[in-house]
Formats: C-alpha cells, structure tokens, sequence
C-alpha cells in the first residue's frame, strides 16, 4: 500500500507516532515536501535518520521550501519505480521534481518546491532560491505530462496551483502569496486529466475540492485500484 503525509520539518515525535507503526513490510509512506530530516546533520538528526532506516516500510519524499539542498543533491542519483529519485538510504528516497513515477500500474506526478516566506529575511538566499524549481525542471515536468498526453492517476506536489493556495488564504484570512510555481501547478490543473492532486504546505488537513485534498499531520491512504469501469446502459432497451 502506498499512504502520504504532509510537511514533517524533522519534528522526531511524527516518526514516534503510533500511525507510523501501523505501516508495514511492503508499504510506501510519501512526504508531501518539508521532509526536514536532511538539514544540520547533528547527531539528533543522525538518530532520527537511523531509526528510520530500521523501518520495514519505504519512505519517500518531495521537496518542499525547508530543506538543505546541498545535503539533498549530494546524494546518488537513481530511478525508482520510473522516475528519478536521490536514493538517501536503502529505504529513503527523495523523488525529484517533473517525474512520472508507476506505483502499482498508476501513473503518479511529482513536483516538489515552493518559495519560502522567510526568503526575503534570512541570510542565507542561496537556500530558499534552490527551493524554487528551474525552468530545466519545469521543462522536464511539462515533456513527461505531454508524454503521458496529459493523463496521469496521481498528481503529488508540495505547493496546490494558484486558485487553490488563493481560495485556501482568503478563507483563512491571510494575504494573497502566490508564485510562478504556482502559476505553473495551475496550467496543469487546466490541461491534464487526473484522478485526484494532493499536496502539503499549506498545514491543514482537508479536502479542498472533489479532486484536491491537502495533507497535512494525517496518514492517508493513496489508492492505486484501477478506476471503477463505467456501466454502459442500453437506454433504448429500457424504454421498450
């Protein structure tokens, strides 16, 4: 089985959770970005990194605006069901923005990133400007969708397109705060066809709309079951 959780930022007591050890041997747990277990490499983080290679389950990651990208891309770079990933461990992967993944027969989208609030404030520019993706891995994001012709089961993101983060702030009551990576999301939304986008960043757990769910301290499932075959009724033999 395959589940997803949202933004972690390296907080030891989510690993500790009782959900966690509900996974089991087979399974897959993806973080919707802000993994944040890849940040200082202190002896704590060590810790925490180690437990979770104890695990019997895969976890996966997107990136998300709160991570060490230096630590990131220091890592191997290999495929894993499909799509390019920085293999972290024998059980950790971070799947790599603009992939198409293949998990269980469904087609399953990735983009991490996002533009950090604390950009503009924090010393260290060169972090947050990695955080946003390239206009390479916009690119390849785009040829593998159209690749697909812009049909996948599953698309996985750290940021939601435009008109969700909008209508998810104003509900909230906060400033409008969009980017060109959400810009980007959007034509996406408009042009592929998908079953249902998930995506974290945005710390809430709710479904937005009938095909946009964000995750956020929940484990939820992912379903890759094939989409129920649709009935085809002979109307005229009904009328006769």
């Amino acid at each position: 089985m395959y589940y997803l959780t949202g933004d972690m930022h390296g907080d030891e007591s989510r690993i500790y959770d009782k959900e966690w050890y509900k996974l089991k041997k087979g399974d897959t747990l993806i973080v919707l970005g802000d993994f944040g277990f890849l940040w200082d490499g202190s002896e704590r983080e060590k810790k925490a990194l180690k437990f979770l290679s104890t695990r019997k389950f895969t976890i996966a990651f997107l990136d998300g605006t709160h991570e060490n990208f230096d630590m990131i891309n220091s890592c191997r770079v290999t495929r894993w069901k499909g799509g390019k990933v920085h293999r972290i461990g024998d059980n950790l992967y971070h799947l790599m923005r603009g992939q198409i993944f293949n998990l269980d027969g469904c087609r399953v989208f990735t983009m991490g990133g996002g533009e950090s609030e604390e950009s503009d404030a924090d010393e260290n520019k060169t972090r947050w400007k990695l955080a946003m993706p390239t206009p390479a891995e916009f690119s390849e994001g785009a040829e593998a969708l159209d690749e697909e012709g812009l049909r996948v089961d599953y698309i996985l993101t750290h940021e939601p397109s435009s008109l969700i983060k909008s209508a998810m702030l104003l509900r909230a009551g906060q400033a409008d705060r969009v980017n060109k990576l959400n810009g980007y999301l959007t034509e996406i939304d408009r042009n592929c066809s998908f079953r249902h986008w998930y995506f974290g960043s945005m710390h809430e757990d709710r479904i937005i709309t009938p095909k946009h769910t964000c995750v956020f301290n929940k484990i939820i499932p992912l379903d890759t079951a094939p989409p129920p075959i649709p009935i085809e009724i002979d109307f005229g033999t009904l009328v006769k």
